[in-house]
């Protein structure tokens, strides 16, 4: 599917019905925010993964990138067509721009808040950065060249390896049968670092 179809409703409210019903969920919001949490990962690895492998910036805006999308809702791979430059501050803005028009079309549909939808792509642009293989610093660069809607993204040592310090919740845990991720933000600091470490 074209990504512009994210700012039609119909298709949109279809791709959350369908996720609904693989989470065995009604909750609209919950919902939204699962949706946005696996289709931000994915939109952000196609565009973070050339800039870190050679410095080039693709377009991810919805008139130039496609969205493999599962018959179940999932949306598996995101491909742009265009090359838009060199660097983070080519990509920054184009970001900016093609995560405010997806946020704003999934809060409006879902009633989740766009503050939240905006944690989440910080935390989807910090794993995506740091499975990349880029650095801390080369991420805070991106993030800042997004601009001020994006939080900053955090890290944290781990049992000698970096992670995520996320910044956002994926709700998973209102679903039924699905318990917090390890990584959650919604636990206890201590619970956490020794779930993120296999204890």
């Amino acid at each position: 599917m074209p990504a512009a179809a994210v700012t039609d409703d119909a298709w949109l409210s279809a791709q959350l019905a369908a996720t609904g019903t693989l989470y065995r969920t009604g909750d609209q919001e919950v919902r939204g925010v699962l949706w946005w949490y696996s289709v931000s990962s994915v939109l952000l690895g196609a565009c973070v993964d050339p800039l870190v492998r050679t410095g080039v910036a693709v377009d991810p805006g919805p008139a130039h990138c496609t969205l493999y999308v599962h018959p179940d809702g999932r949306v598996l791979d995101a491909r742009s067509t265009r090359v838009a430059g060199d660097g983070v501050t080519v990509l920054g803005p184009l970001l900016a721009d093609a995560l405010g028009v997806a946020i704003d079309a999934v809060a409006r549909l879902s009633g989740a808040r766009a503050r939240a939808l905006w944690a989440i792509a910080t935390d989807s642009l910090a794993n995506r950065m740091l499975w990349a293989g880029a650095s801390e610093a080369l991420t805070s660069e991106l993030a800042r060249a997004v601009g001020p809607a994006l939080p900053a993204p955090r890290w944290v040592e781990v049992g000698g390896r970096t992670v995520v310090r996320r910044a956002s919740c994926c709700l998973i845990y209102l679903t039924p049968g699905n318990a917090k991720c390890a990584s959650c933000p919604r636990q206890r600091p201590e619970e956490r670092r020794r779930r993120l470490q296999g204890g």
